[in-house]
């Protein structure tokens, strides 16, 4: 009976983390961050001048799965004209991060944040978590849960903030 219980209390969350999606509009300055990546230390500051779209996510998060292949196509599609994607995984294990890298290949730059600091200054809530944050470092908009239905919007945007 507990474990029934508790199999449909952990299906529920999942369920309201996969479904629920909405956007939040900010005007807020992006929070400087340094960790580790696959590539040395990922610092938001060296990023300054550049049109960001930074993505919290974690291995075991369905639709994250879903988005790196979109978000690879961001990153080959927009790069020359001053975009940079960053995805900050927030998994406890480094090791279940590298694993998911190993099947979902990422063309662009991976942070590794195991204590969630990054994403609890972020007011991250929801898996993933993306955020467009323009050339002079301040969050243009925050989009919640799958990318999937914002992926026009997103690439819109992203048109509209490498032009200025």
């Amino acid at each position: 009976m507990l474990k029934k219980t508790a199999t449909t209390i952990v299906i529920s969350i999942l369920l309201s983390l996969f479904f629920y999606s909405s956007t939040v509009s900010s005007a807020n300055k992006a929070l400087r961050f340094q960790m580790p990546g696959t590539e040395g230390t990922v610092d938001l500051a060296n990023f300054h001048g550049k049109v960001v779209y930074l993505d919290f996510w974690a291995s075991w998060c369905i639709p994250c799965r879903k988005s790196f292949p979109w978000m690879n196509t961001l990153q080959a599609r927009y790069k020359d004209k001053g975009l940079e994607v960053i995805a900050i995984a927030l998994d406890e294990s480094p090791r279940d991060a590298i694993a998911f890298l190993e099947t979902y290949s990422a063309n662009f730059t991976i942070g590794f944040d195991r204590e969630g600091k990054s994403a609890e200054a972020y007011g991250v809530k929801v898996m993933p978590t993306s955020y467009l944050i323009d050339k002079k470092g301040f969050i243009i908009k925050t989009y919640q849960g799958s990318p999937k239905k914002y992926q026009r919007e997103i690439e819109a945007t992203i048109e509209k903030l490498v032009a200025e």
